[in-house]
C-alpha cells in the first residue's frame, strides 16, 4: 500500500489522481514558458492548473496564492512548490520549485558569460525589446483574470484601490499593505461569521516534521558554505556572496523588486558590481524565462568574474553565481514544506479563508501598480510613445486574452519580431 502523503494527511480528499510523471512533463514545461514575472507567472500555472488541467481547484489555488504572498521570497516560485507538494508531497514540491527555476539558470549563466566577456549585447537587448511590451501584456492580463476572482465585493474593490494608491503614490512598502488588507479582513470575517460562533479548530499536526524540515535545510545550506570556506577560505568574496544572500532571502518582503531595492544598494555598496551592470543585469534576466529575481544570479557571477583572486574568472564567476542562487531559493522550500500543511488545514476556517481573500484583493492593486510603471517604462521611456512597443502589446494582449494562444508561442513571436525589427531597421 502507498504511504500517503502529507497534503493527504491534511484531509485533502478532493486531490485528484495524477500520475507523477505527467505533473513532471508539466514543470518541464512551465521552467520554459514562465516569463512575464511573479502576475505573468501565477497566470500561467492559473491556467494550466485549474482552468485548463483542472488539477487543483480555484478555492485551493488561491489559498496558496494567498499564503505565498505572505512569505519573504519569489512568490511564484513558492506558489509552484506548493502546487508540486499539493499533488505529490515533497518530492513533487522539489521537482516543481526546482524545475521553475532550472532553465532559467543556464540561460543566465550564459547571457551573463557573454556579457561579462564581449560586453555587446545588441541582440539580445532587440529580444528584450519585443519581450517587453508582451510582458505588459501578459501582466494586464493578470490582473484582469486574477481581479475577476477575487474581487467580490464592493470593499474588496475598495481594499485593491487603497492598496494602489498606497504604492503608487505613497510608495509604501508591500509588507505593510499585506498586514493591513490582512487585519481588515479579518474585522470583516469576525463580524460576517458573529453568528457562527467559535470557528472550528482543525487537528494538530505533529511539530517534528517542522523540526526535521529546518534540520535537513540547514545541512543541505551548510554544506555549500564549508566547501567554499575550505576552497577559497572565510574571507573570500565568494562566501560573503553566500551568506549575504542568505541574508536577503530571510528579511526581503515584497517580491523581486523589493529584492532589488535591497540587494543593489548593498551589492553597489560593497563596491561587487557597478550600477549600470545592475540595470543591465536587469535586462538580461527579463529575456529569460523563471522568477525574475534570477537578476541576483547575474550579480553573483560578475561578482565573481570582478574578483577572481588566483582562481580561474570563468569557473569562480559560475560557482559564486551558482551559490548566490542556491542560497536565494533554498529557504523557499523552508517555508512552503515548513507551512503548508498547516495551511492546507486551515482551509476550511471561514473566518482566516475570508480575510485572506483581502489580502489577494491588495494583491490585485498592487499588480496593477506594477503594470502602470512598467507599461510606462517600456511604451513612454523618456516620455517619448513607443509606437512599435504600444502595437506589440497590443497585439499579444489580443492574442492572449482574446484568442487564447500559447503563453510560449506569444512570447517567442515577440523577441523574433524585436530581433527582425533590430536586423532590418537598426
Amino acid at each position: 500500500m502507498q504511504k500517503p502523503h502529507p497534503a493527504e494527511l491534511s484531509g485533502l480528499a478532493e486531490r485528484p489522481c495524477i500520475p507523477f510523471s505527467d505533473a513532471l512533463k508539466f514543470w518541464i514545461k512551465l521552467g520554459f514558458i514562465s516569463f512575464g514575472g511573479p502576475a505573468g507567472q501565477i497566470a500561467i500555472m492559473h491556467k494550466e492548473l485549474v482552468e485548463r488541467r483542472k488539477w487543483i481547484s480555484e478555492e485551493s489555488f488561491l489559498h496558496a496564492l494567498n499564503f505565498c504572498m505572505l512569505l519573504p521570497g519569489p512568490e511564484a516560485q513558492q506558489l509552484a512548490a506548493y502546487s508540486g507538494w499539493r499533488l505529490h508531497g515533497i518530492r513533487g514540491g522539489i521537482a516543481a520549485g526546482a524545475l521553475f527555476v532550472l532553465p532559467s539558470v543556464f540561460f543566465l549563466l550564459a547571457l551573463s558569460y557573454v556579457y561579462a566577456k564581449y560586453g555587446n549585447v545588441s541582440e539580445v537587448a532587440a529580444v528584450l525589446n519585443g519581450f517587453k511590451p508582451v510582458v505588459v501584456a501578459i501582466v494586464v492580463e493578470a490582473v484582469l483574470k486574477i481581479g475577476k476572482r477575487s474581487l467580490k465585493s464592493t470593499l474588496h474593490v475598495v481594499v485593491a484601490v487603497l492598496s494602489f494608491v498606497a504604492v503608487q503614490f505613497f510608495h509604501i512598502p508591500f509588507p505593510i499593505i499585506v498586514v493591513g488588507a490582512l487585519l481588515i479582513g479579518l474585522l470583516v470575517s469576525r463580524a460576517e461569521n458573529a453568528s457562527e460562533g467559535k470557528a472550528d479548530e482543525p487537528a494538530r499536526l505533529p511539530f517534528t516534521r517542522v523540526i526535521k524540515i529546518v534540520a535537513v535545510c540547514f545541512v543541505l545550506w551548510a554544506i555549500p558554505l564549508a566547501a567554499a570556506m575550505i576552497a577559497f577560505g572565510w574571507q573570500n568574496v565568494a562566501v560573503k556572496l553566500y551568506l549575504f544572500f542568505t541574508q536577503a532571502a530571510f528579511v526581503t518582503f515584497g517580491g523581486a523588486y523589493a529584492v532589488l531595492a535591497y540587494v543593489n544598494q548593498a551589492a553597489v555598496g560593497a563596491d561587487w558590481i557597478t550600477s549600470a551592470q545592475a540595470v543591465d543585469g536587469l535586462a538580461l534576466a527579463e529575456t529569460t524565462p523563471g522568477p525574475l529575481i534570477m537578476v541576483l544570479q547575474f550579480f553573483g557571477f560578475m561578482t565573481g568574474w570582478q574578483n577572481p583572486g588566483e582562481w580561474d574568472r570563468t569557473i569562480f564567476a559560475v560557482v559564486c553565481a551558482l551559490l548566490v542562487t542556491f542560497a536565494t531559493f533554498l529557504p523557499s522550500f523552508l517555508f512552503v514544506f515548513s507551512g503548508a500543511p498547516y495551511v492546507e488545514r486551515l482551509q476550511g476556517n471561514k473566518r482566516l479563508s475570508g480575510a485572506l481573500v483581502f489580502v489577494t484583493a491588495a494583491v490585485v492593486g498592487v499588480i496593477l501598480n506594477l503594470s502602470v510603471s512598467f507599461g510606462s517604462a517600456v511604451l513612454l521611456a523618456d516620455y517619448n510613445v513607443n509606437v512599435f512597443g504600444i502595437l506589440l502589446a497590443s497585439a499579444a494582449f489580443a492574442a492572449l486574452y482574446a484568442f487564447k494562444l500559447d503563453v510560449l508561442l506569444v512570447v517567442t513571436s515577440g523577441g523574433v519580431i524585436g530581433l527582425v525589427k533590430y536586423l532590418l531597421f537598426g
